[in-house]
C-alpha cells in the first residue's frame, strides 16, 4: 500500500476539546482528518513530532484581519504563531455589507482598524468572499458581521434617533449576511456610530441573531445605560440581551481599564459566572497583555468625532472649537473620565505626521513638539484622522490572569494577520505572539492553566462557541488545521518596541490539509477559505 495519506503525523495530540493529552498518529487526505489511531501509515509526507505537541489550529476569536489580509494573504503574523482561523468582523468594524452611496464613510470607518486602505468594491459578504479567494490567503476567515458598518450601510454616521425603518433595513442587511455565511455580529459601543445606537435597536438585531442561532459580540460602552453601576454596567447590558431575547453573547476583551479599579477582575468573572450558572449562554474573550490598542480618534469627545472623520476635521480647523475640545480631553478619557497619564500611551502608527515617531510616548513627543499632549492629539488626529493607531498602557497582568483563568473565557489576540515588514509602524505585539504567549505565560511560567486548557480555549471552545462545526478539534472527518509546537520553548518573540518578531518553538502549521508553515518557515501555499456558517465548508 503506498501514499495511502496525503500527511501523516505521530506526536503527543491535545484534541482540542481540554481532554487529558495521548500519543496518536493522524492521517490527512484531501484536507481532511480521516485517520485517528496508533502506529506507523503510509503517506506521501510524514511528520515526525515526537517530543513535540499536536494540536487543532488555533482560532483567534477575536481579531481585525478584514482588510489586512486582502492587503497581504500570507497572514505571517498570525500563521506563525499558529493560528488557522481568523474571527473578523470584531468591535462592530467589517468590510461587508458595503452601501456605495457611503462609501467614503465606509474607508474611513475601516481606517479605525489601522491597514491601508483598499478599494471596496464588493457590497456583500459574498463579494468579499471572493475578492479574498482571488487573491489567496494562507489562513481561514470566519467573519461576523460589524454594527458599525451596518449601520453606515442603512443610515451613514447619522446620530438621530433611529427610526423603525432603519432598524428594519439594518435587520434586513443582517440577515442577508447571516444566510450568506456570517458567524454572527458585533457591536463596539464607545465607536462611532456603533456608540449611537440604543438599547431597543440592539434588541432588535439580537432577535435576528437568537432566530439564527448566532453569536452576539459586544466591545461594550464606557457608561451604564440601565443603571448606575460604572464598573458592572457595560457588561450587565450585554447580559440583559441575552435574558431579553436568547441570544448567545461574547464579551469582547475583559479588560479593567481605571487604575482604581485594578484588582477587581474577580469580582467581575463571579458576575459573569453567577449570569451563566442562571442559564445565560455567554463567554468573553481576553487577551494575554497588559495593554490594548485603538485608533487615536476613540479617545476624543464624541461629539468631536460626530459626521465622521471628514466633518471632525472642519471642526478641529476652528480654534474656537479645538480649544473646547483640548480643555475637555484634558479632564480624562472613557465616560469616567479616566484620568490621563500621558507616559502610558504610546504612538504606534502616525505615518509621520508633525514629524512624530511611533514607540515615542505622547508625553515624549509633545515635550519634543514643544506643545501640551491634548493639542498633540487633536492635531494627529485632524491631520490622520482614523489611521493614527496608539497602544494603552491601562491594564494589569494580574487581571488578564484572573479573566484568563475563568472557565468562561477565550483567548483571542484582538490583532491583526499582518507581515513582519512594517517599515515605520509599532503596532500592538498581540498580533505577532498571542497565542505563543498564552502558552508560555499562562501555563508554562505561571501555571495558572494546564496546558490542555490553554488549547481548548484556543481551539474547541472557540468552535463550539461559534458554531464552527468542521474544525476546532482534531477528530475524523473534520478539516485538518493542524499545529505542531515544542511546549517547552514555544514563545514570543515580539516586544512592545519591536513587535514584528515571529514566536519561537513553532514547528509546523497545516491549514485546509496544505503545509503553510514547516520547520518554522512559511511555504508559498495558500489553503485558507472564508468560511461559511450555514454548512461545513470543503477545504478544498
Amino acid at each position: 500500500m503506498t501514499d495511502v495519506f496525503d500527511i501523516a503525523i505521530e506526536g503527543l495530540l491535545y484534541d482540542g476539546s481540554g481532554s487529558t493529552p495521548a500519543i496518536r498518529t493522524i492521517g490527512v487526505k484531501d484536507g481532511l482528518i480521516v485517520f485517528l489511531g496508533s502506529g506507523q501509515i503510509e503517506a506521501a509526507c510524514t511528520i515526525d513530532a515526537t517530543n513535540l505537541v499536536i494540536a487543532p489550529g488555533f482560532i483567534d476569536v477575536h481579531t481585525h484581519s478584514d482588510v489586512s489580509l486582502l492587503l497581504d494573504g500570507r497572514g505571517q503574523s498570525k500563521a506563525y504563531q499558529g493560528v488557522t482561523t481568523e474571527v473578523t468582523g470584531n468591535c462592530s468594524f467589517s468590510a461587508f455589507p458595503i452601501n456605495h452611496t457611503y462609501l467614503k464613510e465606509h474607508a474611513d470607518f475601516l481606517a479605525g482598524i489601522g491597514d491601508d486602505r483598499i478599494d471596496l468594491s464588493w457590497q456583500d459578504l459574498e463579494g468579499y468572499r471572493k475578492a479574498l479567494h482571488e487573491s489567496g490567503i494562507a489562513i481561514n476567515v470566519a467573519p461576523l458581521v460589524g454594527h458599525g458598518t451596518l449601520r453606515i450601510a442603512a443610515m451613514g454616521l447619522s446620530n438621530s434617533s433611529v427610526t423603525d425603518d432603519e432598524i428594519s433595513l439594518m435587520q434586513e442587511l443582517l440577515i442577508k449576511s447571516i444566510e450568506q455565511g456570517a458567524f454572527g455580529m458585533s457591536t463596539g459601543l464607545t465607536y462611532v456610530p456603533s456608540g449611537y445606537s440604543s438599547f431597543k435597536e440592539l434588541q432588535a438585531l439580537c432577535d435576528v441573531l437568537k432566530r439564527y442561532n448566532r453569536t452576539y459580540a459586544t466591545h461594550s460602552r464606557d457608561s451604564d445605560i440601565l443603571g448606575d453601576d460604572p464598573f458592572l454596567g457595560p457588561l450587565n447590558e450585554a447580559l440583559e440581551l441575552s435574558r431579553k431575547t436568547g441570544v448567545r453573547i461574547q464579551f469582547s476583551h475583559a479588560a479593567i481599564n481605571n487604575p482604581s479599579l485594578w484588582g477587581s477582575a474577580g469580582k467581575w468573572t463571579d458576575h459573569f459566572a453567577n449570569a451563566v450558572s442562571n442559564g445565560l449562554d455567554a463567554a468573553f474573550d481576553v487577551y494575554p497583555y497588559d495593554a490594548s490598542s485603538s485608533a487615536l480618534t476613540q479617545y476624543l469627545p464624541t461629539w468631536v468625532q460626530e459626521g465622521g472623520v471628514d466633518q471632525m476635521k472642519t471642526r478641529l480647523a476652528d480654534e474656537v472649537i479645538f480649544e473646547k475640545a483640548a480643555k475637555e480631553l484634558s479632564l480624562g478619557w472613557s465616560a469616567n473620565l479616566i484620568p490621563w497619564d500621558w507616559s502610558r500611551v504610546l504612538l504606534a502608527r502616525t505615518d509621520s505626521l508633525l514629524d512624530t515617531t511611533p514607540g515615542d510616548s505622547v508625553l515624549v513627543a509633545a515635550e519634543k513638539l514643544k506643545i501640551e499632549p491634548e493639542r498633540l492629539v487633536l492635531e494627529l488626529c485632524k491631520l490622520g484622522g482614523n489611521q493614527v493607531m496608539v497602544v494603552l498602557f491601562y491594564r494589569t497582568e494580574e487581571d488578564m490572569r484572573t479573566f484568563a483563568r475563568s472557565p468562561h473565557s477565550m483567548i483571542c489576540s484582538d490583532g491583526s494577520a499582518i507581515p513582519f515588514d512594517q517599515g515605520n509602524r509599532i503596532p500592538h505585539p498581540r498580533s505577532f505572539g498571542a497565542s505563543t504567549r498564552a502558552i508560555r505565560l499562562l501555563s508554562r511560567e505561571n501555571k495558572d492553566l494546564a496546558l490542555e486548557s490553554v488549547i481548548h480555549k484556543m481551539t474547541g471552545k472557540v468552535a463550539e462557541h461559534l458554531n464552527i462545526e468542521d474544525r476546532g478539534t482534531i477528530e475524523i472527518g473534520k478539516a485538518a488545521d493542524i499545529v505542531i509546537f515544542d511546549s517547552n520553548t514555544v514563545s514570543d518573540g515580539a516586544t512592545f518596541l519591536d513587535p514584528a518578531q515571529p514566536p519561537i518553538g513553532i514547528h509546523y502549521v497545516i491549514v485546509n490539509g496544505e503545509i503553510v508553515i514547516e520547520k518554522g518557515v512559511q511555504t508559498n501555499a495558500r489553503p485558507g477559505r472564508v468560511l461559511n456558517a450555514n454548512s461545513a465548508s470543503s477545504p478544498r
